[in-house]
């Protein structure tokens, strides 16, 4: 893993990697966000619901999963021990507004590939 602290705002730095992901043919984001940032108040956060409205607008179709911190950094470690994992820190002070950006092929697709490997499957049970 490794880690550059950017000095940056967060959706400043989100939207310079999608932009730059947004240009290639072979990578496309799967986008995770912390399932706790749903529930934390404005009341005691000032300023998450505009986090909110605008990490969502930068987004735009991106489909974006939430799940449990925890379970992200979890996958995160994993993932560390196959892959270079680069966390980009920002000055984003607001608690849960991590974004992790899972890199998956553009060019080809889940469904297509949970196709095949029924297709293999089926071939395989026929010998």
């Amino acid at each position: 893993m490794e880690t550059i602290d950017t000095g940056a705002d967060q959706l400043a730095v989100l939207d310079y990697v999608l932009g730059a992901l947004k240009g290639s043919k072979h990578l496309r984001p799967l986008v995770h966000t912390d399932k706790e940032l749903e529930f934390v108040p404005e009341k005691d956060v000032p300023g998450v619901d505009h986090y909110r409205a605008e990490l969502k607008k930068r987004l735009g179709s991106l489909a974006a999963d939430a799940s449990p911190h925890q379970a992200l950094i979890d996958q995160l470690a994993e993932a560390g021990k196959t892959y270079h994992v680069l966390i980009l820190k920002t000055r984003m002070t607001i608690p849960y507004t991590s974004v992790f950006l899972q890199l998956d092929c553009r060019y080809w697709s889940a469904e297509a590939e949970a196709g095949l490997r029924k297709t293999m499957t089926a071939a395989e049970a026929h010998d």
